[in-house]
């Protein structure tokens, strides 16, 4: 009686007791109260086998085992766990499987069969899984699912970092939102932040059809920011743009650009290139900086625009009018408005300092600039010139006018001057107060010169050559080009002058006050201007 009473309370403190080899203590895996034992003998080869079956229940540490039956190899230090498998890692996660095989000395499990981790923000879900209880590292090779709110990630490969809430996910990965999808072959996802780091070739399209190719940078999914550090290109409806880094802000509609970057307005047919662009993508506004260019594309004779700075934004944000195209004297300023239109014309784009335009029919320089897609006006100011073929336009401001794409017709207010080279140092100059200019074919035809207009004009016979200099005065008058050559001046009122011989005056002396050729800022190619 005595020896059965021994026997069994043996048995009872021995189904509470531990196994482990001697060494460290983190490493004792205890059996902890609940938990039914059967003990078998020793087999053939020595190894010890402990059997645990019913509501099992271990610690190792701060980590807790539970499941519905237990084999355990004290002399291999492993144990294999079956049923309703569940692993709570120190608080960190919690690891559920059908089948656990468990290395007790290197805190290592081996999960299969409908595993699924959580770390409380986001789930994975895998067919077999290995974690590492040391560093809270769960990976994958054959296919897994992660689930954080409403992303849903799938990959073939992954890494978890349980502690730090980061997944690595490797080979065929997309990435399922409402509000966007991804696709790539690497990222790194936080779980806790909802940040995706992106380190391969990366295709992302949002709910509204924008798309995204990038190579590296991050997405925060939650904060709607993204910032990309490699060559980035993003297609959003009639707006694309590219550079080797590219911040954007989907709450504030704000996009930086740095690095070569392109800004293509598809919608009226503007490319922007520069080391630096701004734009709004609420307020429909943009700004490049260092070097900008501006090309405003066309069938034929593109132009080209360079500036310190390139602005554009809505016509409609600006002006309660448009700016006024007739005889009256042009300004800078108009009033504000609440209201906003949709018109595919309701846009302007402004340049200041070293304004430089290039188009293969007509070149200009000034120091500010203005261009309203509503009227297809170039408002040029301070100290502008127009260069056509062989004739130079000056005056205080300059309006350009664009039809079809190509010059139309120009006017020039206060301090006009028209001059026109017919070989080296002979030149045809006009000078009034006011001119306005025609053009055909993008090439200037006609021009009337309107008070105290001054003319001197060499005269030429059939043979071209000079046989004399015509100095005259008038109210207006008129010149005719032809193929962009001046050939013909009419005097209409109140005329004056001198004809004198061309043996009496040298070419040099010829010149009205005010004369000057600036031919040295004329662009004379388009590639000027990316320099």
């Amino acid at each position: 009686m005595i020896y059965r009473i021994t026997i069994i309370l043996y048995l009872f403190l021995f189904s509470f007791s531990s196994f482990a080899q001697p060494g460290d203590p983190s490493q004792v895996v205890e059996i902890l109260p609940g938990t039914q034992r059967q003990i078998y003998r020793k087999l053939p080869d020595g190894t010890e086998l402990q059997i645990l079956a019913g509501t099992v229940r271990l610690k190792q540490g701060n980590s807790l085992f539970y499941c519905d039956s237990c084999v355990i190899n004290s002399n291999a230090n492993v144990f294999e766990a079956f049923g309703n498998v569940h692993i709570n890692d120190d608080d960190t996660a919690n690891l559920y499987a059908g089948y656990l095989r468990y290395l007790t000395d290197k805190k290592y499990a081996y999960l299969k069969r409908n595993v699924k981790l959580t770390d409380g923000h986001g789930t994975l879900t895998t067919n077999e899984l290995e974690y590492d209880l040391v560093s809270s590292i769960g990976t994958y090779k054959n296919g897994g699912r992660v689930v954080n709110k409403k992303s849903v990630i799938t990959s073939k490969e992954g890494i978890y970092y349980a502690d730090i809430r980061d997944v690595y996910f490797k080979k065929n990965v997309e990435l399922n939102d409402p509000a966007y999808n991804l696709k790539t072959d690497s990222i790194l996802y936080n779980t806790e932040t909802q940040v995706a780091r992106f380190i391969a070739e990366t295709f992302i399209k949002d709910s509204s059809g924008r798309t995204i190719r990038t190579r590296e940078g991050y997405y925060d999914i939650k904060g709607g920011r993204s910032e990309f550090s490699q060559r980035t290109r993003i297609i959003d409806r009639s707006m694309i743009i590219e550079g080797n880094e590219i911040i954007n802000d989907d709450v504030s509609g704000t996009v930086q650009i740095r690095g070569n970057g392109v800004l293509i307005d598809t919608a009226q047919g503007v490319n922007i290139l520069a080391n630096e662009i701004f734009a709004n993508k609420r307020k429909a506004a943009y700004m490049a900086t260092k070097k900008p260019l501006m090309i405003i594309k066309q069938e034929k004779d593109s132009i080209y625009i360079t500036a310190d700075t390139l602005f554009s934004a809505r016509l409609s944000d600006l002006y309660e009018t448009p700016l006024p195209v007739s005889n009256t004297k042009p300004t800078k300023k108009a009033s504000t408005i609440k209201s906003k239109t949709n018109d595919s014309t309701d846009r302007y784009f402004e340049a200041f300092r070293n304004v430089r335009i290039f188009s293969d029919s007509i070149q200009a320089i000034s120091d500010s600039m203005f261009y309203s897609f509503k009227d297809s006006v170039f408002r040029l100011f301070d100290d502008p010139i127009v260069w056509s073929n062989k004739s130079q336009l000056t005056g205080d401001t300059i309006y350009l006018f664009i039809k079809n794409k190509k010059a139309d017709r120009v006017r020039v207010f206060e301090n006009s001057f028209l001059i026109s080279e017919q070989e080296a140092g002979v030149f045809n100059q006009i000078k009034a107060t006011r001119m306005d200019g025609f053009f055909h074919e993008g090439i200037i035809d006609s021009l009337r010169a309107k008070g105290s207009a001054e003319t001197i004009y060499f005269i030429q016979d059939e043979d071209s050559a000079y046989t004399g200099i015509n100095q005259t005065s008038s109210d207006a008058l008129d010149v005719y080009f032809q193929k962009g050559d001046l050939t013909k001046i009419v005097l209409r009122s109140a005329v004056k002058g001198t004809l004198w011989p061309i043996t009496q005056k040298t070419k040099g002396e010829m010149r009205l006050n005010g004369f000057q050729w600036r031919e040295t800022l004329r662009p004379k190619t388009k590639y000027e201007l990316f320099e």
